[in-house]
């Protein structure tokens, strides 16, 4: 998973440093990837959604659901780098518990 995850904070990266050349429907897919890939990380390494504190997939699911009414290019590409530092966070967390592991069965 780390090696795909790595790929996909590059490509959300790339997709954000050239917002305008990209269409509604690939700016859309990367949002909904990316919040499916926080999801799958974060019950990998047994984080629950927080219920008090603002959820930054709700605000990812917010920004897929209004890219096809047009919200503007600067929120969208601020939603990708979002989440691009939470995928970075979250990748370093799942590498350091899978060092703990694979240190504690050798």
């Amino acid at each position: 998973m780390g090696t795909s995850v790595s790929g996909f904070i590059s490509e959300l990266i790339r997709d954000a440093n050239q917002i305008d050349r990209i269409g509604d429907f690939e700016k859309r897919r990367m949002l909904e990837r990316a919040v499916t890939t926080i999801r799958d990380i974060r019950e990998t390494i047994a984080i629950p959604p927080s219920s008090t504190v603002r959820d930054v997939v709700i605000d990812l699911q917010t920004a897929a659901a209004l890219v096809e009414r047009k919200i503007s290019d600067d929120r969208v590409k601020a939603a990708m780098l979002e989440a691009a530092t939470v995928l970075r966070t979250l990748k370093i967390v799942l590498d350091a518990r899978d060092d703990t592991i694979k240190g504690t069965t050798q």
